[in-house]
């Protein structure tokens, strides 16, 4: 019973990073149902509405009968702010993957070492979904920063996930670029697939030299001015 505890309190706190880091819901949003939210979170339909009354206790979600489960209305992220006047700066899209290449290899790193098991699933299964987009020539911008977002939480060091969102604007940008760059996006599929690889088998080193060589590839193929 203690360990299912522990499960629901991860899985509310994924569900958060999903409205404060992620962007995926805001103040007023409906959350999926609970079939399709238990399915995306490799859960089941008891731990994750144990996470969504820790959430409702914390006034972070309200449950409105014959609706759904809803961010509150009066809900209001707190964050740092010299981090929010980073995230919209006008800065070159080099300055942006430096700080990527100092950030993310390490924090790939610290997921392989640290995340559960819950979360290697996870970023497998948004790793996957980023394949399937790529495949059929849809949007990936959403998927790419919850794929990110999910390597750094599983680094489980806060101040890692507070700084996602100046990465989300280096790789919003890198998407947006590599759209026009075929070889970029086939390096996408290769990096992603070896740092998935390594992430799995619990390769800190692996998984580091994985996301360094991805970063880099994409400085190298895109252009960064």
């Amino acid at each position: 019973m203690e360990q299912e505890s522990r499960l629901s309190d991860r899985i509310a706190d994924t569900i958060l990073s999903m409205i404060t880091v992620e962007k995926r819901f805001s103040p007023g949003s409906k959350l999926p149902n609970e079939n399709e939210l238990s399915e995306e979170l490799k859960v089941s339909r008891t731990t994750l509405r144990e996470a969504i009354r820790i959430l409702v206790t914390g006034q972070i979600l309200e449950i409105r009968r014959g609706r759904g489960t809803f961010v509150r209305e009066d809900f209001r992220q707190g964050q740092p702010k010299e981090l929010s006047s980073l995230a919209p700066a006008a800065v070159k899209i080099r300055d942006l993957y430096e700080m990527r290449l100092i950030f993310e290899p390490e924090a790939a790193y610290y997921a392989a070492i640290r995340a559960t098991e819950e979360e290697i699933q996870r970023i497998l299964a948004l790793g996957e979904e980023i394949e399937e987009r790529i495949g059929r020539n849809e949007d990936r911008t959403e998927v790419e920063q919850s794929f990110h977002k999910s390597i750094a939480k599983a680094t489980h060091n806060e101040f890692m996930n507070q700084l996602m969102p100046v990465i989300y604007e280096g790789i919003n940008k890198g998407v947006r670029l590599s759209k026009a760059h075929e070889e970029a996006v086939r390096a996408t599929l290769v990096d992603h697939k070896i740092l998935m690889d390594f992430l799995k088998e619990r390769n800190g080193e692996g998984a580091r030299n994985a996301m360094r060589i991805h970063i880099l590839h994409a400085m190298a193929q895109l252009p960064m001015e």
